[in-house]
């Protein structure tokens, strides 16, 4: 049992977190004290009995992951951070939301020394803490030997009343359920209280009954302050081998403070100087003075750096017999946790001709993804119950499942049993909760991850792709059927105005090449580069380009000269992407005919272009060819910045329509024909082309698709 003076040390730790946190805000005047001042009890209960860390060594690899999902909360986690000696100092918590400093109003991985993950999105943290430890339960199923265990450890999280309300956590929680992942233990801060009121007005259900039918432990604290219960309540989780768990802890918002504990007024703004002073009194804080350190709250808390350091060494111990057992193991795991690619890890790319038969890039960009996970082991990934339309299953890899699953039904689509060990993860139709947890697995590292469903899902996808721009994850996204070429499905499914969307994300590089061989060099150079990648490929076959006129290397460049005019500078410049480049090479020899030497400029990649240097994108669109012809089936905003003031930009403003996809494209004007008219109107040859393409200019809606920047 705690002693009297365990207890008062408890009792003066935690509240520690409480007022560190309060005066944070408070001297920004900005922030929500509520959440720390009511969960810092199990915060400190995690974090100095139970979490696995070392403050010196922020990325030791196997150290327990934990998540701040009610990211709002912040303060909490930066004042455990500095409190547990991290490099994050008091100086900074003073600087709480201000510009430039180490604390900003949400926790951003990359930014703050012992972040995981960027919370602040409701439910993305807890999405992204399901990817963590599907990553841990790969790890260890593929590099643990008997007697050797160099993967084990926890994923921990804190999440409210706000995450458990949003629809990627429902996904996430259902997955995790199936999973079985037994080594993920959320505390769900259940203070009843979110921004606009009591969670009486909108949300009542029995969460511990929801979550218990997804197949989780729940386990109930009723007194968030009883340390001693939250304890006993995550050791009983950690002994849930096969049921991730959740700790319902009946908290107060605001606790402390004598008008503000349980009331919505302490969520979302500062409590006031008057109110601050009250709590210090009524919770017996010695001093009014802000940021007061007890020191013998901080000589506590500061165990952490010698503790962290003694499991890191042991664990280390571990690597070193490890690595004598099983050398070739051992170099393989040292690699990926340290983030390098195997020699030659691109060596057996597939190459086509351009006599070849046509493919969609859907098709090739598998292909290309099974070269490489033969030679990259880490490549692990899957989609939202589209396999057999993503082309995205690694072929002969196994299922990533519990092992204890078995029986009829539960075999893998792509052959081999269920095992943690198998590289396809069925995420059912769950895009929300997948793009989360692609990101929390990439976060986790060791992981290269992939997910993949249509382009027009990625909207459901858009906040998981943010964070993990925002982050600079390295995440592939792969999203099929990229363009009204859809077809028969109709407008619900035909991405009109996704793509640009997605190019408007800030460190995203989309990439949506134009046949087999530019989906391989996508690949190529997404596996080598440190950020998110977003592929765009074709439902529709597509034909192999003829690169014998190509004037520089391909995708990797982001934009480069396919095929160059024949005789002499080019009047006019064709520039297209995806399935449109083909269009481009045919108007090009259509062009021919008329005396004009066209250049035809395939651009897979904006943000790969745009960081080139002034010479090379000089060399590809010269200032001086102002007549450009742009050609995207999608939204037209944006192409002004590559189509110049002179230029004209065929695209798609409208929704599509449901017939064959070959029809559509004839229909608002995706031809040869059409873009072969579009260069000579715009060189002032209206003539020749009324005489030529009239009728198939006719056809097109050429207000809608058509427009000049």
């Amino acid at each position: 049992m705690p002693t009297t003076d365990t207890l008062t040390l408890e009792n003066l730790c935690i509240n520690t977190i409480r007022f560190l946190s309060a005066d944070a805000v408070q001297t920004a005047n900005s922030g929500h004290p509520g959440m720390p001042m009511g969960a810092a009890a199990m915060a400190y209960t995690l974090w100095t009995r139970f979490l696995k860390f070392n403050p010196k060594d922020p990325l030791w690899f196997d150290r327990d992951r934990f998540v701040l999902s009610a990211g709002h909360g912040s303060m909490l986690l930066y004042s455990l951070l500095h409190l547990t000696g991290y490099d994050l100092p008091l100086e900074e918590l003073k600087r709480f939301r201000q510009w430039g400093s180490k604390t900003p109003g949400h926790p951003e991985r990359g930014h703050t020394p012992g972040v995981e993950v960027a919370t602040g999105p409701l439910g993305q943290g807890f999405g992204n803490g399901v990817g963590m430890a599907i990553a841990e339960a790969w790890l260890a199923a593929r590099y643990n030997r008997p007697g050797h265990t160099v993967v084990d450890h926890y994923t921990y999280a804190i999440c409210g009343d706000g995450d458990l309300m949003e629809g990627v956590t429902q996904e996430a929680a259902s997955l995790a359920g199936h999973l079985q992942l037994g080594k993920l233990i959320y505390l769900y801060d259940q203070n009843h209280v979110s921004l606009a009121g009591a969670t009486g007005l909108i949300f009542t259900e029995d969460v511990a009954r929801r979550f218990e039918g997804y197949g989780w432990h729940t386990r109930t604290v009723p007194d968030g302050n009883d340390v001693e219960d939250v304890a006993k309540a995550i050791q009983e989780a950690q002994q849930q081998k096969r049921k991730p768990s959740l700790i319902l802890v009946r908290t107060h918002i605001g606790y402390g403070s004598p008008k503000k504990q349980d009331n919505f007024s302490a969520h979302g703004s500062p409590l006031g100087e008057e109110e601050l002073q009250a709590a210090k009194k009524a919770l017996g804080w010695s001093t009014m003075d802000k940021f007061y350190l007890p020191s013998d709250a901080v000589d506590y808390f500061r165990q952490a750096i010698p503790k962290g350091a003694a499991a890191q060494q042991e664990w280390q111990k571990r690597l070193e017999a490890y690595a004598n057992g099983y050398p070739k193991e051992a170099a393989e795991f040292d690699e990926i946790i340290s983030g390098r690619l195997p020699q030659g890890f691109a060596a057996d790319l597939p190459q086509w001709k351009p006599a070849d038969k046509a493919i969609a890039t859907r098709v090739a960009g598998g292909e290309a993804l099974n070269a490489l996970a033969k030679r990259i082991p880490n490549i692990i990934g899957g989609s939202a119950d589209l396999n057999p339309s993503t082309n995205t299953a690694l072929k002969g890899m196994g299922d990533f499942q519990n092992p204890e699953l078995s029986g009829p039904g539960t075999q893998g689509a792509v052959g081999g049993e269920w095992d943690y060990g198998g590289r396809n993860i069925a995420f059912g139709v769950r895009e929300h909760a997948m793009g989360a947890a692609v990101n929390g697995m990439a976060a986790h590292g060791g992981i290269l991850p992939f997910s993949a469903t249509f382009l027009v899902f990625s909207d459901y996808m858009k906040p998981s792709i943010r964070l993990g721009a925002l982050s600079q994850l390295k995440v592939f996204y792969v999203f099929t059927h990229d363009s009204i070429g859809v077809g028969e499905d109709g407008p619900t499914h035909e991405p009109v105005e996704q793509i640009a969307g997605l190019r408007a994300i800030p460190g995203l590089t989309v990439i949506r090449p134009a046949d087999a061989t530019e989906t391989a060099e996508a690949w190529a150079f997404a596996v080598g580069h440190n950020g998110p990648t977003l592929f765009a490929l074709t439902r529709q076959n597509v034909p192999h380009l003829d690169r014998s006129r190509a004037k520089q290397p391909g995708a990797a460049k982001g934009a480069y000269i396919l095929s160059e005019a024949e005789n002499g500078e080019p009047q006019i410049i064709l520039i297209g992407t995806g399935s449109e480049v083909a269009l481009c090479v045919k108007a090009q020899e259509r062009l021919k005919t008329h005396g004009l030497g066209a250049r035809v400029v395939s651009m897979p990649s904006w943000e790969i272009f745009a960081a080139q240097d002034d010479s090379y994108r000089e060399s590809v669109l010269p200032k001086a060819i102002k007549k450009r012809v742009t050609v995207e089936a999608a939204s037209p905003m944006g192409w002004h910045r590559w189509a110049g003031d002179e230029g004209t930009i065929i695209g798609i403003d409208h929704y599509g329509a449901s017939a064959p996809g070959e029809e559509i494209l004839k229909h608002f004007g995706f031809t040869a024909e059409h873009v072969a008219s579009a260069a000579l109107r715009l060189l002032g040859r209206d003539e020749e082309a009324d005489a030529e393409y009239g009728g198939e200019v006719a056809m097109a809606p050429t207000a809608a698709a058509e427009g000049h920047s």
